[in-house]
């Protein structure tokens, strides 16, 4: 389930892309947009997937220790705990993981050098020699490490570099699907099994993905549309500013936000003007947040008083010293 903010930053990123000349019209972007949105199952599916290979190469690798002429005393003495992880095995025979992972098509075969460092990395970290060390295992235990598994080969550099060798778009975003399947995998409890689902990122099956995803197309096209009259009217309030010393994601960020003043009645002004402060955070520079604010909250005040702004319920906008609108 994508999140609104994550749907205005991918807005954001495919309005850059049209800037720079990489798409014909609002109709090719809007296209790369649905493109880009669609394909995020497919990165869940392949991190998910990550998992179930680290587990096979760490099988493998404990087998091929067992049939050498002169084991080790480790290779003679393996142990196979995380291998038989119990929230691990559940979530490989999940009927929804099984669907999502086996329908993506991807040659792990070729990647055993990332995973067999991924193996010898992990066996130096404390969580795993913890883990190890225990005299009996919870399934809350099993379940921590479960976690702590997957967080730790997200951020494994070797791991990390397969998905950028796949699509350089996953790079923006990488982490945040990453989050969303911590999160999900988090609140399985001990009653997960094969038929718990295990929800995709986007889901079109589902109405409130459906509708964030139109909000957010609806912002894409509308935000290309207006982009000219809109930077007109930014012209006017940068004052002591140099219109081409702004950034430009600066600017898209300031003229989405122009669109949901004018287009997205059921939206605060309040929330919009939030959301573009933190997509700032994220795309701009360090003082940009303070910037945007600024701008929009004088941008606001006068499509306002041109009527261009109707909105309704709570969370709106008041100028500092005002009381609250709706209450």
């Amino acid at each position: 389930m994508l999140s609104r903010h994550f749907l205005r930053a991918k807005v954001l990123q495919t309005l850059y892309s049209y800037k720079s000349a990489a798409f014909v019209d609002e109709a090719d972007a809007a296209k790369n947009f649905r493109y880009n949105v669609d394909h995020l199952n497919e990165l869940a599916a392949l991190q998910l997937g990550c998992l179930r290979q680290y587990i096979h190469i760490h099988r493998v690798i404990i087998e091929t220790g067992l049939k050498k002429m002169m084991p080790t005393f480790e290779e003679k003495n393996p142990s196979y705990r995380l291998v038989d992880n119990v929230f691990l095995n559940r979530l490989f025979e999940n009927y929804s993981y099984r669907q999502q992972v086996e329908n993506t098509l991807f040659p792990w075969e070729l990647h055993e050098d990332a995973f067999n460092k991924a193996y010898n990395n992990l066996k130096q970290t404390k969580r795993y020699v913890e883990y190890l060390a225990l005299n009996t295992v919870t399934f809350e235990d099993e379940k921590r490490m479960a976690l702590d598994l997957f967080k730790f080969l997200i951020n494994e550099d070797a791991v990390r570099s397969v998905f950028q060798e796949r699509s350089l778009w996953w790079e923006d975003d990488y982490d945040q699907v990453a989050q969303y399947l911590y999160a999900t995998l988090k609140d399985f409890g001990e009653d997960f099994d094969e038929s718990t689902p295990l929800p995709k990122v986007y889901d079109d099956s589902q109405a409130k993905d459906v509708d964030d995803f139109n909000f957010a197309r609806q912002l894409l096209i509308s935000s290309i549309q207006t982009m000219d009259a809109n930077e007109e009217v930014i012209r006017r309030y940068l004052k002591g500013w140099e219109f081409e010393r702004v950034g430009l994601n600066e600017l898209l960020i300031i003229n989405m936000a122009m669109v949901e003043f004018t287009q997205c009645p059921s939206i605060p002004e309040r929330v919009t003007i939030d959301e573009c402060v933190e997509l700032a955070k994220e795309f701009c520079g360090d003082k940009s947040r303070i910037f945007i604010n600024g701008i929009l909250e004088k941008i606001m005040l006068e499509l306002r008083s041109e009527g261009k702004v109707v909105k309704s319920g709570r969370g709106l906008f008041v100028p500092q010293g005002k009381e609250e609108y709706g209450e």
